[in-house]
């Protein structure tokens, strides 16, 4: 059977949309958003979704949000009793009476055919900031970088940055010593259907940056897997970031019809990766990221 790629694929409970088709302008996007906000102090600020929330949360603005998304009101930091908005279906009126300085918004606000819930927001001459889909590790840090201009906070962003940079390059300096490489299966989703990537997500940089293989590593993006793909691979260890209802990572699992025979299965090598750090594209990464070297090499993290 073949796998079914899927156009907008991401897990169901989070918030990051699948890679962008145009990351090429990434960069030209972020200079021309950051110019049109680079006089602006801001001291009354909305985010839109967790990962730009837990990035102005990191650089010490948390306490600056009015309102947030619903999966952002938990994130450490954030006051609590906020509005909550749902800005798939932004309520202008509403927002303007908040008084915000500027909306930090994700690319995943957008629908389908690119509308912009916040123009007439943006017409009323609020200052809307459109972060990009990160699909690397070094446009998390752009990210990164691009809020902290935008909020006159250059050098705590850098210190977070390097801060960052250095974690990895030590997990990678170890993951480069590995020569007998580990395949891995990571299901990003499991309802309705199994969804996972290839290459071109940040995800599948992080199993190679620990020293390991994704059996999907040729396919492109976002799609959903067939069932006697992920056998016929036979992975050494399965990642997942949630469980099947009512059960465990390796129950669910090692239910499915077939999958009984997979050395992942048989070897009981089935690790939960912490969905909220896995899924957002912020400083939380790095725990994602130490959680994936653990689970994949123990004789060599631990």
């Amino acid at each position: 059977m073949k796998n079914r790629k899927i156009a907008h694929a991401k897990p169901q409970r989070r918030k990051e949309s699948p890679p962008c088709a145009f990351a090429p302008l990434r960069e030209l996007l972020l200079v021309c958003l950051l110019a049109m906000t680079c006089s602006l102090y801001a001291q009354r600020i909305i985010s839109t979704a967790p990962s730009n929330t837990e990035i102005i949360s990191a650089l010490g603005y948390a306490d600056k949000l009015i309102a947030v998304d619903p999966y952002s009101s938990k994130i450490p930091g954030v006051p609590q009793g906020l509005p909550l908005i749902d800005f798939a279906s932004p309520n202008a009126e509403a927002i303007v009476a908040m008084q915000p300085d500027i909306i930090f918004a994700s690319e995943i606000n957008r629908s389908g055919a690119g509308d912009d819930p916040f123009k007439l927001l943006r017409e009323m001459g609020i200052h809307i900031i459109y972060i990009p889909t990160a699909n690397s590790i070094k446009d998390i840090y752009s990210d990164i970088n691009q809020i902290a201009q935008s909020l006159h906070a250059e050098p705590k962003g850098r210190a977070i940055v390097q801060g960052m940079q250095a974690e990895l390059a030590s997990i990678a300096a170890v993951g480069k010593t590995i020569r007998q490489k580990k395949k891995v299966y990571w299901e990003v989703s499991s309802f309705p259907n199994p969804v996972s990537f290839g290459s071109g997500v940040y995800l599948n940089e992080i199993i190679e940056l620990v020293g390991a293989e994704n059996i999907f590593a040729k396919e492109k993006g976002w799609f959903s897997p067939s069932a006697e793909n992920i056998i016929i691979a036979n992975p050494d260890v399965i990642l997942e970031m949630f469980y099947e209802a009512g059960n465990t990572a390796s129950q669910g699992l090692a239910r499915r019809p077939g999958f009984q025979v997979i050395k992942a299965v048989k070897n009981k090598a089935l690790y939960m990766i912490d969905a909220d750090s896995a899924s957002r594209t912020s400083p939380g990464i790095v725990k994602a990221i130490k959680e994936v070297a653990h689970s994949v090499y123990p004789e060599y993290y631990d």
